[in-house]
């Protein structure tokens, strides 16, 4: 059994990307014998549980890419060993969720010799996952605003966290609508996400990761390449609520020129930026048409598209709150990129009912 009470997110384990950060189980005193790991079309999240020296242990999250899943399975038969050595008798299990739980099942079966391999519905999962976040972890759900001082606000937990919308960004879009424990509906979806932004990137830059890709867009101006409203009318479309710096068309400039010696002009990092624009862009107008359609104010974000990039989280919340005018909330997590290898390291591991009255106090970081 899990014993979340006291759990928090490490501020100590500051790496590369805040989704990593270990969380710290205080209480937990029983061993934790499986590993989870999320499979998807372009990453493969892994998520483990470590014990401390003392009482406690701490829940430790890891991404690789999936074209190199060898990678990912070798670390995973790492733990695996490790943690034969401290408890052999124990039945070691791997659950495994997403696409490649299915894809890659006869190779980490093989892989894996004397672990069981469960295979674990990647939606069901996907909903656990973020309901444990909201429910049991302080500090891990957040508002973006770069307007304000303090951009990053940590929400409290509402009394009743149902119904809400979970808009997934992993390689493709999932939109499902959550009314209750394990009760949700797939209401809609898109193709164009990560894998699209990916995709084209690769085609149009050098960059050679998906972090690249968006290193790449902070030092982009998608002026330079998207056609803007004040482009057309010179000012902006006051009538219709348009500012001149609103993107009219997506690549909008690139198609002006005539030239192939014009176009080898447009620089990779505005390319980025414009693709990152359009795709985030795109994903928050469908994910505002949906919550709009079943009445839903609260929007959360998950996936490794994410990555808490500033851009990103930015211009998804400024799609909600403009479509909405202020009515609904754009929401994202830490930990955004684990919520189905989360899910999936929880199915068997019964925790306590989550105790839905409880408010987090807000806090700005």
């Amino acid at each position: 059994m899990m014993n979340v009470i006291g759990a928090s997110v490490s501020e100590a384990a500051m790496t590369s990307h805040h989704e990593t950060r270990d969380i710290v189980l205080p209480n937990q005193t029983d061993h934790v014998p499986q590993v989870a790991v999320d499979i998807g079309g372009s990453l493969a999240k892994v998520v483990y549980y470590t014990p401390s020296e003392a009482k406690g242990g701490r829940l430790h999250f890891k991404i690789f890419e999936t074209e190199h899943i060898d990678a990912c399975i070798d670390f995973i038969a790492e733990l695996m060993n490790s943690a034969r050595a401290l408890a052999p008798q124990v039945k070691q299990v791997l659950q495994a969720t997403g696409g490649g739980a299915y894809l890659f099942y006869d190779l980490l079966e093989q892989r894996l010799p004397g672990v069981v391999v469960e295979k674990d519905d990647e939606m069901e999962c996907l909903t656990a996952g973020l309901s444990f976040f909201i429910t049991e972890i302080p500090y891990e759900v957040f508002s973006y605003n770069e307007l304000d001082p303090n951009p990053i606000r940590f929400e409290e937990t509402p009394k009743n966290i149902y119904p809400y919308m979970i808009v997934n960004i992993g390689s493709g879009v999932s939109i499902l609508k959550v009314t209750g424990p394990n009760q949700f509906t797939r209401i809609s979806g898109t193709s164009l996400g990560g894998g699209t932004l990916w995709g084209l990137l690769s085609l149009l830059t050098d960059a050679s990761s998906f972090d690249d890709m968006l290193e790449m867009s902070k030092e982009g101006d998608n002026r330079n390449v998207d056609l803007l409203v004040g482009d057309i009318y010179g000012t902006d479309y006051s009538k219709l609520g348009l500012k001149s710096s609103r993107i009219a068309s997506s690549f909008g400039k690139v198609f002006k020129k005539g030239e192939r010696q014009d176009k080898a002009k447009f620089e990779s990092p505005d390319i980025a930026k414009s693709l990152l624009y359009m795709v985030s862009n795109n994903i928050g107008q469908i994910a505002y048409l949906n919550a709009q359609q079943h009445d839903i104010k609260r929007i959360y974000f998950g996936g490794c598209f994410i990555r808490g990039h500033p851009v990103t989280m930015n211009t998804l919340s400024y799609a909600i709150k403009f479509w909405s005018k202020g009515d609904m909330k754009a929401l994202f997590l830490r930990h955004e990129g684990h919520l189905g290898a989360t899910g999936a390291f929880l199915k068997h591991r019964s925790l306590p009912k989550p105790n839905l009255s409880c408010a987090f106090p807000s806090r700005s970081m």
